[in-house]
């Protein structure tokens, strides 16, 4: 039986496509202002790529923050429980999962695939995407330059505010005023969002092993490896990170389509 997902994020809207428990196909693009408009180019692309059409898809479950916005799917279900499930088909064993998104951060609590308890970070962009890129974009070096800058420290990281975007990009001005190389100051951004998730963590309690990073934060090892670091073990990361939720999801809709 075919099934599919598709998480419509603030910043990215993926779509998988299942059958049997396996990824058949799967989509990522930007969302902009089209929600409704990009989760169907989403769906149709992923289909396009396993070669299949709607009508061989049983059942569709659309989760994330558009997910009202998907008019092909048959059920909408919130993030927290797409998620818990999509990271337990990538790995089994995950205890806890941080999922680092392009506009929220969500720390949740799981086993074999349910939600036990969850938390979310307050409407500040602090210790998501929205803050990085911004501090890429004051810095003009591309996002995917972060992580591998962020490494490549020449004198020490300069402490940049964790707390807003705003004051950020302040301290950042002020830097550039000041000569600071742009990798200490991109270090220094990496080390205040991993301060702020370090410290919403605390709201969940103890971050229990084994633990597992997604979203597209994930795939920058300035913050992973510092993340790593900060809690004394290493973390799991799915080889895509960013479909873990659209994954679960369809997951999910295989569940409803038997039920």
């Amino acid at each position: 039986m075919i099934t599919a997902g598709v998480d419509i994020g603030s910043a990215t809207t993926k779509a998988a496509i299942m059958e049997g428990g396996e990824i058949l196909s799967w989509s990522l693009m930007s969302t902009g202002g089209d929600s409704e408009g990009i989760a169907v180019r989403a769906f149709d692309q992923a289909l396009s790529l396993c070669r299949k059409s709607a009508a061989d898809v049983k059942y569709t479950v659309a989760t994330g923050y558009g997910r009202i916005n998907a008019p092909f799917a048959h059920r909408i279900i919130t993030e927290i429980s797409c998620h818990a499930r999509g990271i337990q088909w990538f790995f089994p064993s995950v205890r806890t999962l941080l999922d680092m998104g392009g506009q929220d951060c969500k720390a949740i609590r799981c086993e074999n695939g349910k939600v036990l308890d969850f938390v979310m970070n307050d409407k500040c962009a602090a210790g998501t995407g929205r803050y990085l890129e911004r501090v890429a974009a004051v810095l003009g070096v591309s996002l995917q330059e972060v992580g591998d800058l962020s490494s490549r420290i020449v004198e020490k990281p300069v402490p940049v505010s964790s707390y807003c975007t705003i004051f950020a990009e302040d301290d950042i001005l002020t830097f550039i005023s000041q000569g600071k190389h742009a990798n200490d100051i991109l270090a220094g951004a990496c080390e205040a969002v991993v301060e702020r998730v370090v410290s919403f963590l605390g709201r969940l309690g103890a971050m229990e092993r084994d633990a597992a990073v997604s979203g597209g934060i994930a795939k920058n090892r300035g913050i992973t490896s510092r993340l790593e670091a900060a809690l004394g073990f290493p973390c799991l990361i799915p080889p895509e990170p960013q479909i873990v939720g659209a994954v679960g999801a369809a997951l999910l809709a295989r569940d409803g389509a038997v039920s």
